[in-house]
């Protein structure tokens, strides 16, 4: 059984996250890169180049009833505001060290899977997250 799990290299803190989330593009990334210019002589100048970090990993349980509780959420949420920290992430038995990714945007978003009253809401509470990762 294949377990996603969260690890925070600072506190050596981890979370367990839902198995079931999608990996989004897994493989929409290539690692080569090539630049092409033209020289003044007309000749195509080709720079090509591996690239060593930078892949996004984009995590959503929206359509997968991968969800989370809202204790989970939070943390999640406390961590994606931690500037430049650096986490181990676990995925398909593999593991990238990554950072909550903010190129684009928000780095994690979760909303309930239901509207509530405000006093509804507990750390049980379930939510569909949204999660993004940049490879460093």
């Amino acid at each position: 059984m294949s377990v996603i799990s969260l690890k925070h290299t600072g506190s050596q803190e981890t979370l367990l996250l839902p198995d079931r989330l999608v990996w989004v593009g897994e493989y929409a990334w290539s690692p080569v890169a090539h630049e092409a210019r033209w020289g003044t002589d007309g000749a195509l100048l080709l720079h090509v180049a591996r690239r060593q970090a930078g892949r996004p990993i984009e995590l959503q349980g929206a359509a997968s009833e991968a969800w989370l509780p809202r204790s989970a959420v939070q943390q999640l949420h406390a961590w994606a505001a931690l500037k430049g920290q650096v986490f181990e992430l676990t995925l398909r038995g593999q593991r990238h060290t990554v950072v909550f990714d903010h190129t684009q945007g928000n780095a994690f978003e979760a909303e309930p899977l239901w509207p509530l009253l405000d006093g509804e809401y507990d750390a049980d509470t379930l939510y569909r997250p949204t999660l993004r990762f940049m490879e460093v």
